[in-house]
């Protein structure tokens, strides 16, 4: 049966389609897309049918499992990651790190947060103002580790070049410190300022992968709203392989609507969607 959107669609996208797209992101990245998201997902993928010339999905599909190394499954891949972020969002997660650094700091050692979806880069720079926030410096003893499987949004966020929509928000005593605002060709866009940025390296990295190739420990690894993309038993795998790379008072971060009663052997909450390790 050929529905109302089918009609009106440049490609073909039939519910056999749909399932190999999600069987064939399940398979590569971990993430288990809802029925909800086949709109999303024909809207998405039509621009890499158009980009690579194809007239339909399964040839499209075929195309990417003929060719294991192909640049295109990052390009797959990046097109389903959904980037919804902004600065500061959740807020009383910094207000519960700065409490945290209150505690942690006092014996001096370096403060090491990962921030391991760090999208397009708001995230990430809003922990660097609550470090130097903190801290009253420019140059806190810190360093954050910001990483995301989806490589186009690491390099807008090494670019640190918001438009002023999304930082209108803040307040204008953090927008002078914490920001330059563009003239000329750059009106209407403001750019972190390079204190910020010198806190923060990024790396793309798959959080399915068996092997991590950093090093802890950390005192907050910020999880937001990444796990809602894999189901349970995905999802204890990857906060298994949390657990050693916290310090052992540190603090887990995860989303407003995730919560982590399935791994209540390893972790315990502590306050609103933060958690630290049992025992």
């Amino acid at each position: 049966m050929v529905g109302n959107d089918d009609l009106h669609r440049e490609f073909q996208f039939t519910d056999q389609d749909f399932e190999l797209v999600r069987k064939v992101i399940y398979q590569k990245a971990g993430i288990s897309l809802a029925d909800s998201k086949k709109q999303m997902v024909y809207s998405r993928l039509a621009r890499r049918l158009r980009a690579n010339q194809k007239t339909s999905f399964r040839s499209y599909l075929e195309m990417l499992q003929a060719s294991p190394d192909s640049p295109e499954w990052e390009e797959f891949t990046n097109a389903l990651t959904t980037n919804l972020t902004s600065f500061f969002r959740e807020s009383h997660h910094f207000d519960m790190l700065k409490q945290h650094l209150s505690n942690v700091g006092k014996d001096g050692h370096q403060i090491n947060i990962w921030c391991n979806a760090s999208s397009t880069g708001e995230e990430p720079y809003s922990l660097a103002i609550t470090l130097m926030e903190h801290f009253q410096s420019a140059t806190p003893n810190a360093a954050i580790l910001a990483s995301d499987l989806d490589t186009n949004v690491l390099a807008k966020a090494r670019e640190g070049v918001y438009s002023l929509d999304k930082v209108e928000k803040l307040s204008s005593d953090r927008m002078r410190k914490f920001f330059l605002k563009g003239t000329g060709a750059q009106e209407g866009y403001a750019r972190v300022r390079p204190e910020l940025q010198k806190l923060i390296t990024y790396r793309q990295l798959n959080l399915l992968d068996n092997a991590w190739p950093i090093r802890g420990p950390f005192d907050a690894i910020f999880c937001r709203n990444v796990m809602i993309y894999f189901d349970k038993p995905t999802q204890r795998k990857m906060l298994e392989k949390f657990a050693p790379l916290l310090r052992k008072d540190g603090l887990l971060f995860v989303g407003h609507s995730e919560h982590l009663s399935h791994v209540a052997d390893i972790y315990v909450p502590c306050g609103k969607t933060v958690y630290k390790l049992k025992g």
